[in-house]
């Protein structure tokens, strides 16, 4: 099952993809998709349901974040020893966990602004998902009964401001739209196999990334369980897990970051693409 979020930013409404491709509108089910209608009760309802009889979404509607109301947007550095080793880090022993604003959360095809200073702003596609009920002290073996479903998430990320500002990578990654998440969130029983999907990254028609996440250093079962162990997760947490080799800081001989008019394109097998426009935020 595809869940979407559509329309304007601040009025999505929850919608489902149905067999043709097309949206079909959820609002006479669910008021939004978010942590409060991803439990599994909620998702074996909206299953049952015969998506031909739903409203027919006509036109072509913007793509909302396809989660709403996120709790706490997490990710998870260096998880990709292919990546580590393009940028010369050492494997970590234990998930490096960083967060990102919900603020920074766009739509996945929503333009992508380059703060008014940022001269060092990159790409990263990320395997993400969502939490669909509460979780706390789980093993690696129950962990994945608590992902409702899965998307595509960009990673945007200034690394001047994520290396160079004294603090926390936090600062390079939480400017506004550099968390766009989508187009759809699938779930998690239509996706056999989380650690064999294959990913890439364009920019400007170029391939910059191409990745599988069976290259991660840890597995979602291990991502959850380790942070299970030091917080609770909640329906609605979202995760961003990792990038493969190929980001622009890591570019020889000379990195390459974002500007202005560039374009974004990326997608992972069984989640569908964005496309993203790079934008500044006016003086």
């Amino acid at each position: 099952m595809k869940l979407v979020r559509y329309g304007e930013i601040g009025a999505e409404k929850p919608g489902m993809i149905d067999a043709d491709g097309n949206i079909r509108d959820l609002s006479a089910h669910i008021d939004d998709v978010n942590g409060a209608t991803l439990a599994p009760a909620s998702l074996d309802k909206l299953r049952a349901l015969d998506s031909q009889t739903l409203p027919l979404v006509e036109g072509q509607p913007r793509f909302g974040a396809c989660v709403g109301n996120v709790g706490k947007f997490m990710c998870i550095g260096l998880n990709y020893s292919d990546h580590a080793a393009e940028t010369g880090a050492p494997i970590p022993k234990h998930p490096i966990l960083f967060m990102k604003a919900t603020s920074a959360i766009a739509g996945p095809n929503d333009t992508v602004m380059l703060p008014r200073a940022s001269t060092h702003t990159d790409w990263e596609v990320e395997l993400g998902f969502v939490i669909g009920k509460p979780c706390k002290y789980v093993s690696e073996s129950d962990a994945l009964d608590y992902v409702a479903g899965y998307f595509i998430s960009n990673d945007v990320s200034e690394r001047e401001y994520q290396t160079k500002l004294t603090g926390q990578w936090t600062k390079g990654k939480s400017c506004d739209t550099f968390g766009p998440i989508g187009p759809w969130l699938v779930t998690a029983d239509e996706i056999d196999d989380p650690q064999n999907l294959n990913m890439h990254l364009d920019v400007n028609g170029q391939r910059m990334q191409t990745g599988n996440t069976s290259t991660m250093i840890f597995t979602i079962a291990q991502i959850i369980s380790h942070l299970s162990q030091l917080m609770t997760l909640h329906p609605g947490d979202v995760v961003s897990t990792g990038t493969p080799p190929g980001v622009g800081m890591g570019m020889k001989p000379e990195p390459v970051y974002l500007k202005e008019g560039d374009v974004m394109e990326l997608s992972i097998e069984g989640l569908g693409a964005q496309r993203q426009n790079v934008g500044r935020d006016p003086a």
